[in-house]
């Protein structure tokens, strides 16, 4: 009889999961600020769509603006591309389906998508998949040739589920897994994959069997919505409209769009756990599982990127796509979460990124 592996492998730092405790409650006076600070922070950002929204003990603040006339539907009742912080809510998936004891973190990639498929001594787990630690590329070898001609239009259209997977069992690599970190919306695409075959589910009922309807995300999908459900992104210019993103067999990398409110009670269950659907995986996901850098300093968890801050850690995580950005982050210390989105393709000295992670520092 074969032992699977543990849910998580390795020593996750000697982290214990344990929620520092609650902080005092907001005093009746910081809405006025917060609003003015939100007001500066979408001031700031150059785009035909800006967003900002923050949840301070619960309390939520929403403040839109634009370079455009608003649009027929309010901008805050809208959904926003997120990009790459849909990572978040895949790595909270892999966190669950280990909590819950359905699959461990540590099985090989390649078990699952070609079971007959020798997994070889030093096999790409979920783990290194999740962590960006596998050795695969930003994006397959093959994938620039194919989105050339939908370059500025759908550039991930073009390479589908099959694809993806066949070029995971087909690479090379070039490094041993776990042994260098390396971005990869590659990895993270095989990912979802490895989990929709683990359980054999497709990944839009997956997640949003697992995630979106235990945490009541009714404003979140995978898929583009008829006019005046989306947000419409632009290229650099600011002018150009862009097509809602279709992202072929990238779904666990960047599929997800919602609302502001929707994304504030994402990230208000990440806060406070305690008595939520989720609850463990939650809490996993706080955990730190890699540091990285010079000393160390890069840490990160299942889902997020970490970065201390004077009384606690912070988690965020950017996104972009063709037409959008988002930032999502979180800070347990201050009991604040903000969810920022934008309309404009990011370019040279663009403000959108530094403001969002400013305003979550400074929180």
């Amino acid at each position: 009889m074969t032992t699977r592996p543990a849910p998580w492998p390795g020593d996750p730092l000697g982290a214990t999961g344990r929620i520092p405790p609650g902080v005092p409650d907001a005093p009746a006076d910081a809405d006025g600020d917060v609003v003015l600070r939100l007001d500066a922070a979408v001031g700031a950002v150059d785009a035909p769509d800006v967003v900002f929204a923050l949840s301070r003990h619960g309390r939520r603040t929403v403040r839109c603006g634009g370079s455009a006339p608003p649009p027929p539907v309010a901008r805050h009742e809208l959904r926003y591309e997120m990009g790459s912080a849909s990572k978040t809510f895949t790595g909270l998936l892999l966190a669950h389906l280990t909590q819950a004891g359905r699959l461990s973190a540590g099985e090989p990639a390649t078990a699952l998508l070609d079971p007959a498929r020798p997994a070889g001594p030093h096999p790409v787990t979920l783990a290194h998949l999740i962590t960006h630690t596998s050795g695969l590329p930003g994006l397959p070898a093959d994938f620039f040739v194919r989105a050339l001609p939908t370059w500025r239009t759908n550039p991930y259209a073009r390479y589908p589920a099959e694809r993806v997977i066949d070029s995971f069992l087909r690479h090379r690599r070039r490094r041993r897994p776990g042994t260098r970190w390396h971005y990869s919306n590659f990895g993270v695409a095989v990912l979802g994959h490895a989990l929709a075959a683990a359980t054999a589910t497709p990944w839009e009922e997956l997640l949003t069997g697992q995630v979106l309807r235990p945490l009541r995300l009714s404003g979140t999908a995978l898929c583009p919505g008829g006019p005046g459900t989306d947000a419409v992104g632009h290229l650099r210019d600011g002018t150009t409209p862009t097509p809602a993103l279709s992202v072929g067999g990238f779904q666990a990398a960047g599929a997800v769009r919602a609302t502001p409110h929707d994304l504030l009670t994402f990230l208000e269950a990440h806060l406070d756990p305690s008595g939520r659907p989720l609850a463990d995986a939650l809490r996993a996901v706080r955990r730190p599982v890699l540091r990285r850098g010079l000393g160390h300093r890069h840490v990160h968890t299942m889902a997020w990127f970490q970065h201390p801050t004077e009384h606690g850690p912070m988690y965020f995580h950017g996104g972009a796509t063709l037409g959008q950005q988002a930032f999502l982050g979180f800070r347990p210390d201050t009991g604040t979460a903000l969810a920022a989105m934008c309309t404009r393709r990011f370019r040279a000295r663009d403000t959108f990124v530094p403001t969002a992670y400013a305003l979550l520092a400074e929180a």
